[in-house]
């Protein structure tokens, strides 16, 4: 009975933690249409932070958690999209191998890289990111037409390899990718869908396995996953996201860009300033 009080004492604190950072990631991926880690890792990292998971750690079960709940939410998009006839399933049978060899990689990396290291290069993408936002064109183009492979391909292991240290589904840069080419966005947003289906598997498989052991994770924590928050923020956010999509339904699109530029920078300051 000891005991038992003893794990719920523990679990509760964590529990109330994860359902405040639902909330928080619900609203933000509904204002921003953004359903992944760009949005999960932060919050999981500032929650992971007030309930004293160590430092060590706490970057990495922050984007190893994040992949995991992208698992599903990745698959669901990925068939509704496909549905509707609006995924390109040239370009995804094209990133059918390299972007899982990025995502090994990056599994390794992660085996061996610092929580510093980590939060480095979330900092330096969100700062491209939020730049790319806060100054958009449309006329900003590299060409008509998307690379062939090698160049695919290698563009594939980068966005695996990146999306995956970041704890992203890869939207964000094979959003970018694919319309720096002159693709609509609603393509690039469904072919982004599959993208993370081929990013969330190998690297929530690659994160159970860089942390498995580690005696520095919390409870329910397997390897650098943790099923809490998992199991609270999916449910969560769905509920919660639909008003976060009424608040942007308020706002005008080149709103929504700088807002979420605004976003992007203030989390890389934040994870900057971690640093220092």
């Amino acid at each position: 009975m000891d005991q038992f009080a003893s794990i719920a004492g523990e679990l509760a604190p964590f529990v109330v933690a994860m359902a405040a950072a639902g909330v928080v990631a619900g609203l933000l991926a509904g204002v921003f249409g953004i359903g992944g880690g760009a949005v999960l890792v932060p919050v999981f990292y500032q929650v992971f932070g007030l309930i004293e998971i160590d430092e060590a750690v706490r970057m990495h079960l922050a984007v190893g958690s994040s992949l995991a709940i992208i698992v599903p939410t990745s698959i669901r998009s990925f068939f509704a999209h496909k549905a509707r006839g609006a995924v390109d399933m040239d370009v995804l049978r094209g990133f059918l191998i390299s972007v899982p060899i990025g995502v090994v990689l990056a599994a390794l990396t992660a085996a061996y890289i610092s929580s510093a290291g980590l939060r480095a290069i979330f900092a330096a993408i969100m700062i491209l990111v939020g730049v790319r936002l806060l100054f958009n064109r449309e006329s900003w183009r590299l060409g008509s037409q998307l690379p062939c492979n090698p160049m695919r391909s290698i563009v594939g292991v980068v966005i695996g390899y990146l999306s995956t240290l970041m704890g992203i589904g890869g939207g964000i840069l094979n959003n970018t990718f694919m319309t720096l080419f002159g693709r609509p966005m609603h393509q690039a947003v469904a072919t982004s869908a599959g993208v993370g289906v081929l990013i969330a598997i190998p690297g929530t498989l690659g994160y159970i396995w860089a942390g498995w052991g580690n005696p520095l994770l919390p409870i329910l924590s397997t390897g650098f996953v943790n099923w809490v928050a998992v199991a609270l923020i999916i449910p969560i956010t769905l509920v919660v996201a639909p008003y976060g999509v009424r608040i942007a339904h308020w706002m005008q699109k080149r709103h929504l860009e700088i807002a979420f530029g605004i976003f992007c920078l203030a989390m890389s300051a934040r994870f900057f300033a971690s640093l220092l």
